[in-house]
């Protein structure tokens, strides 16, 4: 063994000890670090040759790239849709490293059978019935693609191919239709070999609203003569957290053929308030399903789920043909479930936040998260100079300059945010206007931290000063 590695693993106690202790100052100063950093990122050095232990790691990190990263985990960081980490998940999280499971298969571990109970109690969280079965996949963008790819196999099914075996090629041209789908889905499409382009837009409710028109999607599935369609309907947009109305789109199945996909990223942590739970009505009659963690469970990066009712399809996807791991029987092990072979067990860190806080503790996250984006929309409504493009839904704040709303404008608002390091916000645009949006998602957010937000927008709206004449 090299003698550096035997160093370290003879002093294996105190080196965890002294990364708990440096984790409890970063911790305990996360609510005061500047929200968006600001120091330049260091040049890159050369490949270590004989190596400076963990210890030496430890104070090159601290030295050379702890002051670079932003406060992503605090309470003030609002871009996005970012959560934190709560105690039991971070600790769930250290010990995903320590014991190191591969969560592919069983193969003589217990960690898969506990991503199953995980996976049952997220099922519960969210109102879904047991025909929906699930597993663990890195982000949205990865849960979107395997509800995609379930969906393409269906299409191949309606046909009488099997894209699995013959390519997407064998399908022809495929209908995908949405009303306000996130960047993913268009990303998976790509992946897919679907193609972007075959995104149809849907016509939107109209006003301020993302929400898709349910009889226009009626008109568009009539307009398809029968053939079969992917639908993919949003539960909480990205903008102004819009939901379809799923129930609504849901009954459109007794006349077409189409496969319902949900994106609720973050939208489907409203099944835990009791005053939001109806904007997810419908959400058990879809096929499949997106859920992010790491957005609003506040587990730590990186962590989402897909459900699906079609299991059986999802394996004749991502099945593993191999002699040495079988075919799958029964039970399918996670690597017949997603393009995943090896993949860490990302259920642990959920497992032990559901275990700590229990649907209660969660719920309070979500009811107070919303809470708090009303308050900061209150507070921006009171700013001269800033108008609000939609209602707060939920919690995403989406606002605008009242005067010159121009993206170069919006965009020197955004750096004097973040600049300050009191919060950071990113840009979008709804229908047509430049804006920013402030997503509240983090379990350490409170109403002090909500005025700090609002008071640095004020500031920032001062500085901006008015619309430069000849500019308005």
């Amino acid at each position: 063994m090299h003698p550096t590695l035997r160093a370290d693993l003879d002093r294996l106690p105190e080196l965890l000890a002294s990364a708990r202790d440096f984790a409890t100052r970063a911790l305990g100063g996360i609510g005061e670090r500047p929200v968006s950093a600001a120091v330049p990122a260091p040049e890159p050095g050369p490949l270590p040759t004989a190596g400076a232990g963990a210890q030496g790691a430890l104070e090159r990190f601290a030295r050379q790239w702890e002051p670079g990263f932003s406060g992503s985990a605090g309470p003030r960081y609002l871009g996005f849709v970012t959560g934190g980490s709560t105690p039991a998940a971070l600790t769930g999280d250290w010990l995903t490293g320590v014991y190191d499971q591969n969560g592919s298969s069983g193969g003589g571990s217990g960690a898969d059978a506990l991503e199953h109970e995980t996976l049952g109690w997220l099922r519960e969280l969210f109102g879904l019935s047991g025909s929906h079965e699930g597993a663990f996949v890195s982000g949205a963008t990865m849960s979107n693609t395997v509800g995609l790819a379930v969906a393409r196999e269906w299409l191949g099914e309606r046909q009488g191919v099997s894209v699995s075996r013959e390519g997407a090629a064998a399908l022809g041209p495929v209908h995908v239709l949405s009303g306000s789908p996130h960047s993913s889905i268009t990303k998976a499409l790509s992946v897919l070999g679907i193609g972007r382009d075959r995104l149809r837009p849907v016509p939107l409710l109209g006003g301020d609203r993302e929400a898709v028109d349910v009889s226009r999607l009626a008109e568009a599935l009539d307009s398809l003569d029968g053939h079969p369609a992917v639908v993919v309907a949003n539960a909480g947009t990205v903008n102004t957290v819009d939901f379809d109305d799923l129930r609504a789109i849901a009954a459109l199945k007794e006349r077409y053929d189409f496969w319902l996909h949900v994106d609720a990223a973050f939208g489907a942590f409203a099944a835990l308030s009791p005053a939001h739970a109806a904007l997810v009505d419908g959400l058990d009659a879809a096929d499949s399903i997106c859920v992010d963690l790491h957005k609003w469970l506040n587990v730590p990066y990186d962590a989402a789920v897909q459900f699906t009712r079609r299991q059986d399809l999802q394996v004749r996807v991502f099945h593993n043909e191999s002699p040495y791991l079988g075919l799958p029987t029964g039970t399918p092990d996670f690597l017949h479930l997603t393009p995943e072979n090896s993949r860490r067990l990302r259920a642990l860190a959920t497992w032990f936040s559901l275990t700590a806080y229990g649907r209660e503790g969660h719920a309070e996250i979500v009811e107070r998260c919303v809470a708090l984006a009303r308050r900061l929309g209150e507070g921006v409504a009171a700013v001269q100079g800033l108008r609000l493009l939609a209602p707060v839904r939920l919690n995403v704040v989406c606002f605008t300059l009242a005067d010159g709303p121009t993206p170069e404008r919006l965009g020197a608002l955004a750096r004097a945010v973040a600049d300050s390091g009191e919060a950071f916000l990113t840009p979008t645009v709804l229908h047509g206007t430049p804006a920013l949006r402030a997503a509240f998602s983090n379990w350490r957010t409170t109403e002090g931290d909500t005025d700090r937000v609002r008071d640095a927008l004020a500031r920032a709206v001062r500085e901006l000063g008015p619309v430069p004449v000849g500019d308005a």
